[in-house]
């Protein structure tokens, strides 16, 4: 019987030869596809928040659809195919788990993952700290990773009154700043939050997701208050049905 990891690789296959395949998918290059993949991997988030196994299970495929898309175009190019993206990852995965895979006691597990993560980063010939950060990361999540690179060198607040008085002078900045400088000091002030944030043991990202949910759910409730007509009141109407709405949660 065919394993459905093959029947997957056969049907792509099918899907890009240049003359019995699908028009579309023939069309697509990495570049093409790229914000597919980012997609499909926040849909399985958002199964995941919703703890949707159902869902979860479906969106997991269209993930690895995209694997298979990406390593088929590569296997064409002469550049890799899946079995070597697989193989890739076996012995990235074993090499990074000594405690299990080698003959390493179980120590101080992060310490270690770090220490081999840096080790793979010296011999891809990554230098900076900054090095490895993709700038295809949301700008939130990026920002929180650059800082924690920067804070492995020790580049960092030693508590939160720095980063909470930076981001008042950065906010500040923005205040007075030219139309020409605007997007740049809204920038520093975004990126001053998530060190102050950070500063407080809390994932940026995590924050921001939590925000935005409260946000909606209050926003909806105060649609549902004024029965259709939330967009005819005027600011103080608006901002009395904020208010009582948050009473209740309270």
């Amino acid at each position: 019987m065919t394993r459905p990891i093959e029947r997957l690789l056969s049907i792509m296959a099918r899907l890009r030869d240049p003359q019995d395949g699908c028009e579309w998918d023939r069309a697509q290059d990495f570049a093409s596809i790229a914000a597919y993949t980012i997609e499909e991997a926040y849909e399985v988030a958002d199964a995941i928040d919703r703890a949707d196994m159902a869902d979860l299970r479906g969106e997991l495929g269209d993930l690895l659809l995209q694997v298979v898309f990406h390593a088929r175009m590569a296997e064409e190019a002469g550049h890799f195919d899946f079995d070597e993206v697989a193989k890739a990852i076996c012995e990235k995965m074993e090499r990074r788990h000594p405690h299990i895979f080698g003959d390493e006691d179980q120590g101080d597990q992060k310490a270690r993952w770090e220490e081999l993560k840096a080790a793979e980063r010296v011999e891809s010939g990554l230098i900076s700290a900054m090095d490895g950060v993709a700038r295809a990361l949301p700008a939130l999540l990026r920002a929180d990773k650059l800082q924690k690179r920067a804070a492995r060198d020790g580049f960092d607040w030693p508590d939160s009154a720095g980063p909470a008085a930076k981001l008042l002078e950065e906010i500040d900045e923005l205040a007075s700043a030219p139309d020409a400088k605007r997007v740049e000091e809204a920038g520093d002030v975004l990126f001053a939050a998530v060190n102050l944030v950070r500063a407080y043991g809390i994932a940026p990202e995590d924050a921001l997701r939590a925000a935005n949910d409260k946000f909606e759910r209050r926003y909806r409730a105060m649609e549902s208050l004024a029965d259709g007509r939330f967009a005819e009141l005027d600011i103080d109407a608006q901002e009395a049905l904020w208010q009582a709405v948050k009473s209740t949660e309270a």
